[in-house]
């Protein structure tokens, strides 16, 4: 994963009105006198890159959370996707760098899935439209452990800036399936309005698969066309024509995926197929080994060099 979201912060990483600057409301935990996490200061408009001052001394403190921007949304909750701008410093000793930046980047970054302890209790329970500071202690954030991967040694505070731009659901994608494809391909039965679960992919009986990749849209969503290079969330479901087994599930993890599209980091088959969807989307994509592992397979998944893939995927958002 490329941006925020991609800091291994959510594992790895989780507009409506946009008020402007004003007066700034707080929610923090109690902060003893030597406290230094609430010497941290913001400046700067919603949806523009923040001015983060960090003391040059030692982060001590609880968890200090402050909304600098209330926004005017409805609240984020713990069953929400979140999309929405960041930055993240490392603040060690008496020193701090900046781990990553959204805004840099161009493009605003995916909240899904497990956040850090403390991202999580600063964000959850915010309008959407806020402006939110998020000083995290290690207890809170990689503890004792660090992540050598970022960057961030034993015991770092992590600060967080982060713009609350729009929640989407990490469910099952509204609408119903304008067809549930069949005949020569599989067949995939919607679940239930109200259930957790995915789809059921059924490979048709005594059928050789295709051997070029197919894409059928199911539920033609409503939202933005994905574009190459872009992070989507995705919900999906995996079977293997020859054994008509489940190989992989997000559904049954109840944990959307995120990924970058139409850059090799997902096999070609879904590079090829989601590009070009709209967010809202759920598509069947029936993927012969080329487009999939390539003849050496996947073999921690059954997966065998000759093996055509099956794979129903829900578009939940794109960014």
């Amino acid at each position: 994963m490329r941006r925020a979201a991609a800091l291994a912060f959510i594992p790895l990483l989780a507009a409506v009105a946009v008020a402007g600057c004003g007066s700034s409301s707080s929610s923090s935990s109690a902060a003893s006198s030597s406290d230094t996490y609430k010497s941290v200061t913001v400046t700067g408009q919603f949806d523009m890159t923040p001015k983060v001052t960090i003391p040059k001394v030692k982060g001590t403190g609880a968890l200090y959370t402050k909304t600098l921007i209330k926004g005017t949304g409805a609240k984020l909750t713990s069953a929400d996707g979140m999309i929405g701008n960041y930055v993240a410093y490392d603040w060690s000793g008496k020193t701090s760098k900046l781990l990553g930046s959204s805004y840099a980047q161009g493009a605003p970054s995916l909240f899904v899935g497990s956040l850090l302890p403390g991202l999580e209790k600063a964000l959850v329970g915010q309008p959407i439209g806020s402006r939110v500071l998020a000083v995290i202690p290690p207890a809170d954030a990689f503890g004792s452990q660090g992540n050598s991967q970022e960057g961030i040694a034993a015991g770092d505070t992590l600060v967080f800036v982060v713009d609350m731009d729009k929640t989407f659901s990490t469910g099952n994608v509204p609408g119903t399936q304008s067809n549930n494809a069949g005949g020569k391909l599989p067949t995939v039965t919607a679940p239930a309005a109200t259930s957790k679960a995915g789809p059921t992919i059924k490979i048709p009986a005594k059928t050789n698969p295709p051997t070029t990749l197919q894409v059928k849209p199911l539920i033609k969503g409503s939202g933005a066309v994905v574009k190459k290079g872009q992070d989507l969330a995705v919900q999906y479901t995996g079977v293997i024509w020859r054994t008509g087994k489940v190989f992989d599930s997000s559904w049954s993890r109840q944990t959307p995926l995120t990924t970058v599209i139409g850059e090799g980091q997902v096999i070609p088959g879904w590079d090829n197929g989601l590009v070009g969807q709209t967010v809202g989307s759920r598509v069947l994509l029936v993927i012969p080994p080329k487009d999939g592992y390539g003849s050496s397979g996947a073999s921690q998944a059954g997966i065998k060099g000759t093996d055509t893939l099956v794979f129903v995927v829900d578009i939940l958002a794109a960014a």
